[in-house]
């Protein structure tokens, strides 16, 4: 009979134990979810602790499992490791076997009451004088090799290793050195490796554990991905095959709801369906976006936020060109172009200009899930670097997916680090450059970078193979672009304003849709605030507020971005003629003036 199949990370950890060369592994990332496993009869789902006791480690005669908080507890062979603690009992003066029970079920782990030690110093220690006893035991078939050898040796299993084995200079973690140089010796001690043994440590993050382990050539890192579509819909099958009300309730098949939970564990699946079953609420497309969203945001630690736009790239006021492309990418990404789509997109341009607006529109067009990239940066150490990992994952289960970062120059990092930060910018940087170059990504997860700043961005992470297409974005050119513009505002507004009524606003100077805004609204409040029979129409109104309008006053800084705008652009024809004529070395050199303050 054929071995039920292995889920990617189980089918890693296996062939790299069979090769004998590395036997300790950290497993990160969503490790606290549910693991599918084939059996007769239809597949099982085991949370990850017992899948590792009875699926991965079956040939194990002994397989224990640590934590902090309930000390050492044993998922198979109690008598063996009994027998153990008997020997060392006697040769160390202690008790430890005094009150340990034994158990020969596997479904379950047999926590040790008593005197057993839960301290890590402690209880480390003894496994690792365990371990010690098992490498030095005669091997039932010296000619079998890995788990081929029979129902001999023993795997660990620390879990919450991040608090026993924290990230931070050693010289400030005295408390867990010698726990770290335990776990470190089971890695490379030659006689540990070769003699049937597997130590596996479970963190949430791969960044919360010590560097000595992450870096190490000896523990293989493994990340357990959130389930594909495939993975979701077996197990969606699975649990409403129990749920008679699910085909009355859903408006879905299980395909369609499988596609629509795309980015969740399924534990999280779970919770999402038979939330709304058990209530009798349901299962509708609208229901499903809601909690999808929810959920994500939560799982995310509020670090991504859905973007659900209502508006399309119609609802841009100019911007012709930069409309027309991003239009067709759109096009390309629901389609499945993949070798037609670039790899992220650098917007930028003065304030004021929409680039966030327009991201938003084409949120509207995209027909895939759209996420804005929040502050990720955290107070504690380390934990940035967790929530970008943690980022990273969810966007990969999405399967495809646009990510925003909005005043990019704000959150990605520099290449050799900020000054006093820990050198916590450039690895934010590095983070981002190594997933953001990523060939596997291109068409499943588009980037999007704004920013009215672009020289603060490191050259290297804007590069082509990054952020492949510059867009910049410019003010209105003239009379009839500002008229245009300022109507988009009116209706944004939803205030009524006929075209004959637009002022001419600021004339020969150039003028953003956050000022024409401005004006409108002052236009508006003035109206407003009108008493008496004699009111003066609001085009009246409008003409008085224009009159008096006074543009901004930081013409130089604006003026730099515009011109920081034109030098990154990739291609002449998002440029108006004033732009594109202009010699690259012209604009150079204002820029310099500017920066340096002259006019």
């Amino acid at each position: 009979m054929s071995q039920p199949a292995l889920p990617a990370w189980a089918r890693t950890m296996r062939e790299i134990f069979r090769a004998e060369t590395i036997s300790q592994f950290v497993l990160y990332g969503n490790i606290r979810d549910l693991v599918e496993h084939g059996r007769e009869g239809g597949p099982v789902f085991l949370p990850l602790r017992r899948y590792l006791a009875e699926v991965l480690f079956e040939p194990f005669e002994t397989v224990l499992f640590y934590d902090r908080g309930r000390g050492i507890r044993v998922a198979r062979g109690a008598d063996r490791f009994q027998k153990f603690l008997q020997g060392f009992d006697r040769f160390n003066g202690t008790r430890f076997s005094a009150d340990s029970g034994a158990s020969t079920d596997p479904s379950r782990s047999l926590e040790l009451p008593g005197l057993l030690p839960r301290a890590p110093d402690q209880a480390l220690e003894l496994i690792d004088r365990f371990l010690g006893s098992v490498a030095s035991a005669p091997r039932a078939d010296e000619a079998a090799a890995g788990p081929a050898r029979g129902a001999v040796g023993a795997a660990v299993v620390i879990d919450y290793a991040n608090y026993i084995v924290p990230r931070g200079d050693s010289a400030y973690l005295s408390a867990s050195s010698a726990n770290l140089i335990k776990i470190l010796h089971w890695s490379d001690d030659p006689g540990i490796a070769g003699a049937n043994i597997a130590t596996v440590l479970l963190s949430d993050s791969l960044l919360d554990l010590n560097a000595s382990l992450v870096d190490g050539d000896t523990v293989a890192k493994i990340a357990v991905a959130l389930p594909v579509q495939e993975e979701i819909e077996s197990f969606v099958r699975a649990l409403t095959a129990r749920e008679p009300d699910f085909k009355a309730l859903s408006e879905v098949d299980e395909t369609v709801l499988a596609g629509k939970l795309v980015g969740l564990s399924r534990v999280d699946v779970k919770n999402l369906i038979l939330r709304a079953l058990r209530n009798r609420e349901p299962l509708t497309l609208k229901y499903l976006s809601r909690v999808k969203k929810e959920t994500i945001e939560k799982e995310a630690q509020d670090k991504l936020e859905f973007v659900e736009s209502r508006r399309t790239l119609d609802d841009v006021a100019g911007h012709a060109e930069a409309k027309a492309w991003l239009r067709d990418d759109a096009k390309l990404l629901r389609k499945g172009a993949v070798s037609a789509l670039p790899m992220g997109y650098l917007v930028t341009g003065r304030i004021g200009t929409g680039k966030t607006y327009l991201i938003e529109c084409f949120a509207g067009e995209c027909g895939v899930p759209f996420v804005a990239l929040k502050n990720f940066r955290d107070k504690w150490v380390g934990a940035t670097e967790g929530n970008l990992e943690k980022v990273f994952s969810i966007l990969h289960a999405l399967g495809q997916v646009v990510v925003f970062v909005d005043e990019a120059d704000q959150f990605a990092g520099r290449r050799g680090g900020g000054d006093g930060d820990s050198g916590l910018s450039g690895r934010i940087y590095g983070m981002l450059a190594r997933e953001m170059a990523d060939t596997g990504n291109r068409g499943k997860i588009l980037w999007i970078f704004a920013t009215s700043r672009p020289d603060l961005l490191e050259v290297d992470l804007k590069r082509q193979g990054r952020l492949d297409v510059h867009i910049p974005l410019f003010p209105p050119q003239d009379a009839k672009g500002r008229k245009e513009l300022f109507l988009a505002m009116a209706r944004k507004l939803k205030v009524d304003v006929a075209e004959t009524d637009v002022p001419d606003v600021a004339s020969g100077r150039p003028i953003s849709g956050n000022e024409l805004e401005g004006l409108l609204v002052r236009a508006v409040r003035a109206f407003e605030l009108q008493e008496g029979a004699a009111k003066r129409p609001l085009s009246e109104v409008l003409k008085e507020t224009a009159a008096g309008f006074r543009p901004s006053a930081h013409t130089a800084q604006l003026e730099l971005m515009d011109l920081l705008a034109v030098r990154e652009c990739t291609d002449d024809l998002f440029l108006p003629p004033k732009y594109r004529d202009m010699n690259p070395a012209d604009v150079e050199k204002r820029i310099a003036a500017l920066q340096l303050g002259r006019e």
